[in-house]
């Protein structure tokens, strides 16, 4: 275990499985405690349990981010549970993939309630504590898609595209009070959501294939990459990195065509 984080304390979304599962245990790595929501309660309830089985802080609340009362309960919780927080990952993300025309108004709404809306309820709720103890860490866990356009994707890379100008609003707007807000972009990763996409085609061997074809390294990240990059963003070893995005995609996105 190093100390990398020692003395944060730091609210997790999305933290039952994929990339949020691996941000918590690499964080707890590092002698943060971690107080995870997810929406699933059963695979939130087995996560702390191993996480905690280590001896570290772990709190957790099944949780819908996008019930804005449930979020302020759950910072509510966390302050007394693991300590005053002085971080928060906003993880929790859906996709939702669709041609512009074809796009229902629930599946808008869905998008943008879990992608854009949700992260705003968890940034609105600890904001106060961290204004009120002089400072703190938003990490926001954007997306490739917040710079970049895969089409048939809509309306995902909007709400994506809306989450970075959040990070950059509210990252200029707290400056002053000591706290940074800051976004990460994946691109591919090995998460339950990227095999749900290969297993949507009629060929998913063949999908997958396609996937690594378009990365330079000719693989994909995997959940821990991206969780040591989270650590290094909420560490105090940037201190002056604010309102800005680091993209982690193995190239994927300044490729402008294969050879």
């Amino acid at each position: 275990m190093g100390n990398r984080l020692q003395g944060k304390n730091i609210l997790i979304t999305g933290a039952a499985q994929g990339i949020g599962l691996a941000i918590a245990k690499a964080f707890i790595s590092e002698n943060a405690a971690v107080y995870l929501v997810d929406r699933d309660a059963a695979l939130l309830a087995r996560a702390a349990a191993d996480l905690a089985s280590t001896g570290a802080r772990v709190g957790y609340l099944p949780a819908d981010i996008t019930d804005a009362g449930t979020i302020r309960l759950a910072v509510a919780e966390a302050n007394e549970e693991i300590g005053p927080l002085n971080g928060l990952v906003n993880n929790a993300g859906v996709n939702v993939f669709a041609e512009p025309l074809a796009t229902t108004d629930e599946e808008w709404s869905r998008c943008f309630d879990v992608n854009l809306k949700g992260a705003w309820n968890c940034c609105k709720a600890v904001l106060p504590g961290l204004i009120e103890r002089g400072g703190g860490v938003i990490l926001n866990i954007a997306s490739t898609h917040a710079f970049t356009i895969i089409p048939h994707t809509f309306p995902y890379p909007l709400a994506k595209h809306a989450l970075l100008g959040m990070t950059k609003s509210l990252g200029l707007e707290y400056a002053a009070r000591n706290i940074r807000v800051n976004a990460l972009a994946p691109g591919y990763v090995s998460t339950q959501k990227v095999i749900d996409y290969w297993n949507s085609f009629p060929d998913p061997e063949a999908a997958k294939a396609e996937t690594m074809k378009l990365h330079p390294g000719g693989r994909i990240a995997t959940p821990e990459e991206i969780a040591m990059a989270a650590v290094f963003m909420i560490s105090d070893e940037c201190p002056f990195m604010n309102a800005t995005c680091l993209t982690i995609d193995g190239g994927l996105s300044v490729l402008q065509h294969a050879v």
